[in-house]
Order: C-alpha cells, then structure tokens, then sequence
C-alpha cells in the first residue's frame, strides 16, 4: 500500500493505483472527459491536471501513479485556472452550441464541467468549421460538431468490443471521427453494439431512439438484466412515464462489465409488432374482445375437452416456468408438454454430460481467461454477442480462434483457423483439436452451440476426445455450451426440455410469450381443434388461435433467470402494464383452479439437480 496527502486528506491506496483513482476512493471528484473507468487511462483531455509537490508542472491525474508521500492539490488556484483554459479550448474548437444538443441540461459532460467552473463564455475568437452529420445508422447519429476527440468511443470500440471500426482522421485541430477510414457509419463493420454512445461526453454520438425522450436526471434508472439471450448481462433500463427512455450497460454488472449486444441495447426499444391488450375469444369463427373471466371459462372449458398439448418460451421467468410445470407436467393437465424451442439447445449440453459422465462445464470467466478458444457450432457473432467480444477484445492480445462450423458462419472472418463441418461437426473435431494443441499457452475454451449437428452420443463421444487430445497436449481445457433463451436452463432442470408430440392433440395451450412463432411451430398447431395462446404480439398463431390471452413484456415482469453459469437472477418490474394484461403466472392460477390444481410453490426445490452442469449460484 502506498500513503498519499490528496488536499489535506491522507488516504492509503494499492501500488500502481493512479491519482485520480485515489482521489475518487478518498470522495474526492477531480473533473476529466476522456477517461472512464473500464479503458485504458489515456490523458487526451487534459481537463484532469493536478498539482503535485515537487514537480515543476501540472500533471495529468488519469495516467499518473501514485507514489510513497506524494502530496497533491485538486483545487489550487493554478488547477483552476488550467482546468478553464483547457475547457475554452474545447469550447472554440467545435460548435458546441448547446441550446440544440440532445444532451444539453445535465446529459453532457463537457457542459457540466464549464457549469463546474463557474464558467459563462469563453474568451478565444471560435474556429468553428461545419462537419456533416452521419445519420446513415439506425440507431446512432454521428456529428463531428459536437465532438471534443477524447476517444473514448475509439477506445471503446477496440477494448470492449474488439471491433475495431472507429478511428480519427487527419491531425490536430482538423481531426474527425470516422468508421472503417471514410466509410458511412451505416454501411461500416459497425456491429449496433452501442457502447460508443454510452461512453460519449457529450452529444458526438447519439442514441436516436432515446433522443428528447428525457433527460437522465428526469428519468428513472432501474438496476435489471437482459433477458434476450442466457449470457444475464446487467442493464440499466431509464424510464419515464411509464415508457422506456434507454438501455445502458450497467458497467458494474459481473458478467458484461458495462457492453451489451444491439439484442440488449436497441431491439427492446424499437418493436413495431401489433400489441395484444385484450383478451378474445372466438365466436362464430371470429376472435371477439372478451372480459378475461370469460376468457378463463372458454379456455377451461375448450382445454378439458381431449388430449391437450402444452407449449412454453424458455424466455420466460422461472416462476411461468414452475407454474406451467406445475398445472400440465405434475399436474397431468397435458399429455404431451415442452418448450417452443424443442430442446435444441440442450441437446449438446446433454450430449457432454453423458460423455464425462459428470458435469463438465466452466463459466464465462474462462473465454477471458483462454489463450485459445474453440467456437464449435456456435455463431457469436449472431447469437449471444457478448461472448464473442470476449474472444475479439482479446485476440490483438495474442488470444487464438479455431472456428469449426459450416462456411456460412459469421465468425468465420474472426478465425485464426477455420474448419468447415460440412454438415459432420463430429469429422471435424479432431482437425479442431490438432489446431488448437498448435497453438501457444496453456488455457483452451471450447464453445459448444446448437449447430453443432449429429447423432447425440457421437457428439458427446467426440468432444470428450477433442478435451482427451488436449489435456495429453499439456491444455487445461474449459467446456461452455450456449444455452439459447434467457431462461432455457431452467427449463431443462424441470425437465420441460421437450418436444411436445403434437399429432395427437385435440386441445393445445401456447406461452408464447415475445417470442415469433417459427413456420414450423404454425404449422404443427394447424390442425389442433383448439388452440389457447398467450402472447404479446399478434400473429398467424394468434390469428387462428380460439383464446387469446394479452401478454406483458418483458419490461412489465419480474422474476427470476438461470443463465448459462447457473447464476440466479433476478429481472425487475419496470414498467406498468396496461389494463386488460395479465401475467403468466395469474393465468396458469386461474387455469389450476378449475382443474383442481395448485401451481403455486418453490420453483428451485422443483428442479432436477442431478442435471446441473454448474452449481446455482445463488440458491
């Protein structure tokens, strides 16, 4: 530990810890614009200058260490007066005008810093030369006019999300923020990530979506996760109204540490599918709006009528979950039950366990930590993206990617080696093995995703050879499969895991959820006399559906998630949802009741822990 006098107040902090990281542990706020908290200290703004005893000039707190009985001043006269000359600097250089700034009132940095210093004008004649604006995005506008060039989204872009798009062109003053050296930022490598607008001072680059919808102290902030995919990652969700504002990563969240993909960022915000909000009941072949009891009664009384089937999102909170498991699986309210998406995602999860016979799977720690990752049947650039920015970020650091997939995959551009399946992952996994058994280091990655295709036990058979080749090569080798939907864990620890046999059905009841209904979905329930679903948005499902239950969104629940780990999670209520909308759990209730079955009860005493591939964390 190293002891430090910062403005009177002497503090002790670890060696290495920089100044201004000190005088934050101690409650001391020194003003900065290009840094933040999860880059790389850069010292571009100049707006963190301190003074320290002993040297001649003002340094750059963000990049300076601190050392045994340094003695350093925040506040003296001659910081204040570098703190406003550097600020006038700023102000002169572009047109940051911020009576028209989507950000002006409390949302920009730059514009709190001057109110800081008590700052009403700048005294240097403006050198202001117009920039166009890039609107070619869909959901960020970039605007070279109000951009100080901290680079904070430049960093950002290469350190978070190893992608690399955004740069600076020409020198001094005449710098500009670009995408791939010129390129439209819509036509760019650009992958809608979004943290360049989170990490942007003051309105250079902004969320369209969320522009003039409120300002961030006129909103609320609540603390959730994204239930998009099962990676958990935290969010923070600003809302106003009772309507959504924006998503932001929450930069303290464990598993995400601040980036979220466009599936967590941007796609909640910006659906335009026809909202369901009122229940229906078909009569004389037409979906009618009904009073929900009678809703209730036609369902009742349509379900008790013949072998039903019962069909559930895995995207939906464990409490739906148990209900649902409860009333048609425990209950025997369904003769044949499972979920919409049939397993898929287990199927090599169950595959491995059976190989080892044991559990064999590590958490998402062990991407970050690998010298070398084996992404087998599973797109990250498609699906579950975060996990994939673990493996960029770290790929100039030196880690490896062996890809073992069809040609068509999208990380296949990202791959050091690149195996083709050709529809026989199993032929392949020794080539992925030889690959990666090459390669320097001793920590290996092996990701499994539902591509991965072939018969089930030569699959497991196969991946327990490829971790046996590379434990002989000297590997420490970790195992991760993606497990699709945000909840689709908990699902296979009920045993919900299934694919329900439809031909036999004489009645079906569809949670639904958010989901779209796939074609092959449809068309499996087209010939079910009848059919209860309940959704949030309508559909050909919907559409021919003989009861409609209205849906919430995801925003208008609260419940609990097992991600990919075995984290619990917990999702909070956000928003109210409108009259007429009932929530799963209250249906499968009022469904119970009339069939004489109680649903309620404690969903992790419901699960098959023999199936845990890691421990709930939680619990």
């Amino acid at each position: 530990m190293v002891t430090v006098t910062i403005d009177g107040k002497k503090i002790e902090v670890p060696e290495g810890t920089t100044v201004l990281r000190a005088a934050e542990s101690a409650g001391i706020t020194i003003p900065t614009l290009c840094d933040h908290k999860s880059l790389t200290p850069y010292g571009g703004c100049r707006l963190c200058l301190v003074e320290v005893e002993g040297m001649r000039t003002l340094q750059p707190s963000c990049t300076l260490p601190v050392s045994p009985n340094m003695v350093i001043k925040t506040d003296s006269q001659k910081v204040k007066e570098a703190r406003k000359f550097v600020l006038t600097l700023i102000f002169s250089e572009r047109n940051h005008f911020c009576m028209y700034c989507q950000v002006s009132g409390g949302d920009c940095e730059l514009q709190n810093a001057a109110y800081a210093e008590d700052m009403t004008h700048w005294p240097l004649q403006p050198n202001w030369q117009p920039y166009a604006v890039d609107a070619s995005h869909p959901y960020f506008v970039l605007d070279n006019n109000r951009c100080i060039l901290c680079r904070r989204c430049v960093r950002a872009c290469a350190e978070l999300a190893g992608n690399f798009t955004l740069g600076i062109e020409e020198r001094g003053a005449n710098s500009y923020l670009v995408a791939d050296l010129g390129t439209p930022l819509g036509e760019s490598t650009c992958i809608s990530c979004g943290t360049c607008v989170q990490v942007c001072p003051t309105g250079a680059i902004i969320d369209r979506q969320s522009a003039y919808l409120g300002r961030e102290k006129d909103t609320t902030r609540t603390h959730t996760i994204c239930t998009q995919c099962s990676i958990g990652c935290g969010i923070d969700v600003l809302h106003r109204d009772n309507h959504l504002s924006r998503i932001e990563g929450n930069w303290d969240a464990e598993i995400n540490r601040g980036i979220l993909c466009s599936m967590g960022r941007f796609e909640p915000m910006e659906s335009q599918r026809n909202r369901l909000v009122t229940p229906m009941v078909r009569k004389d072949n037409t979906l009618k709006a009904a009073r929900y009891e009678d809703a209730v009664a036609a369902a009742n009384a349509g379900l008790k009528n013949g072998s039903t089937a019962a069909l559930i999102s895995s995207s939906l909170p464990a409490e739906a979950l148990f209900a649902f498991k409860k009333l048609f699986a425990d209950g025997g309210k369904a003769a044949t039950f499972g979920t919409i998406d049939e397993g898929e995602y287990f199927r090599v999860t169950t595959a491995v366990k059976s190989a080892f016979k044991k559990p064999y799977e590590a958490n998402l720690q062990a991407i970050e930590d690998a010298d070398v990752v084996v992404a087998m049947g599973a797109d990250f650039v498609k699906d579950h993206q975060v996990a994939g920015f673990m493996i960029k970020r770290g790929q100039p650091l030196g880690k490896k990617l062996i890809v073992l997939a069809d040609k068509g995959s999208l990380a296949r551009e990202y791959a050091d080696v690149f195996v083709e399946a050709a529809g026989n992952y199993v032929a392949g996994f020794g080539k992925a093995a030889e690959a990666a058994a090459k390669f320097a280091g001793t920590k290996v990655a092996v990701l499994l995703g539902k591509d991965v295709a072939g018969d089930d036990d030569a699959v497991g058979a196969g991946i327990a050879g490829l971790v046996d080749e590379l434990k002989k090569a000297g590997k420490e080798v970790s195992v991760i499969s993606f497990k699709g939907n945000a909840n689709a864990y908990t699902a296979y620890l009920m045993d919900l895991d299934k694919s329900a046999n439809l031909k036999d059905a004489k009645a079906a009841f569809v949670l639904l959820g958010e989901e779209e209904p796939s074609q092959k979905l449809i068309k499996d329930l087209e010939k079910v006399p009848f059919l209860v679903v309940q959704a949030a948005y309508a559909s050909p499902l919907t559409a021919r559906a003989d009861v409609v239950f209205p849906a919430p969104l995801w925003s208008e629940i609260a419940g609990q998630f097992v991600n990919l780990e075995g984290k619990i999670q917990s999702a909070a209520r956000i928003l109210q949802s409108p009259e007429g909308v009932v929530d799963y759990e209250t249906v499968l209730d009022d469904l119970g009741k009339s069939f004489g079955v109680k649903v309620d009860g404690d969903w992790q005493k419901s699960i098959d822990k023999s199936r845990l591939v890691n421990e709930l964390v939680g619990a």
